[in-house]
This record gives structure tokens, C-alpha cells and sequence, in this order.
């Protein structure tokens, strides 16, 4: 079974220290997952710091990053003052994973 973007954020946060929780959970009675405040896939907490982090391929990263951006919830969450980040997976020439990751900010 291929290991899902989701996996793949959660072993790399954990690699850097982070203790992590998953916030997508699955709806079944609407039949869609459903993020923390819209677009928070999981939060990682360490050293006084908290990461959320939309996960997804590489080839859809600059669409979420755009929609992260635009989504209304994002200044409460950095007021809050956590980090936003989004994760781009992709495999690399020689087979292996690798992340793209990118900060996100609110621009007004």
C-alpha cells in the first residue's frame, strides 16, 4: 500500500523533534475530510512553537498555498501566533521522497 502524503509529513515532523496530531478527520455523513479551521492537516508542537501543516503532492502545491493564503481563518491562526506551513511530496529521480516546503503568509 503507498504511503499517503498525511504519513509522510507525520514521520518528517517527528524526525525534527515535533510531536504531531493528525486534525483531517474523515465526515462520513457529508462523505469529505474536513480540516482544522479549513486548511490544517496537522499541528506539530516543540520547543514553545506550534506548526500547522497542509500536506498534499508537489504538483498541487502552489493551489493550496494560493488557497491557504485566501482562506478567512488564516490571520486568526497567525495572530495566534503559530507557523503555517504546506508540504509538497514528490519522488525524486532516484526514487525517494522528497518535501517542498513553504511558509505560508497572509497577504492583505
Amino acid at each position: 500500500m503507498a504511503t499517503s502524503p498525511t504519513q509522510r509529513s507525520l514521520k518528517y515532523l517527528r524526525e525534527q523533534g515535533y510531536t504531531v496530531a493528525i486534525t483531517e478527520k474523515w465526515n462520513p455523513h457529508a462523505r469529505v475530510r474536513q480540516d482544522l479551521f479549513g486548511f490544517i492537516d496537522m499541528l506539530g508542537i516543540k520547543d514553545g512553537q506550534t506548526l500547522a501543516v497542509q500536506t498534499t503532492s508537489s504538483s498541487s502545491f502552489s493551489e493550496r498555498k494560493k488557497k491557504i493564503e485566501a482562506h478567512e481563518n488564516l490571520p486568526l491562526v497567525l495572530a495566534a501566533g503559530w507557523q503555517v506551513s504546506v508540504h509538497g511530496w514528490r519522488k525524486n529521480s532516484k526514487g525517494k521522497w522528497v518535501v517542498r516546503e513553504g511558509e505560508v503568509e497572509y497577504k492583505i
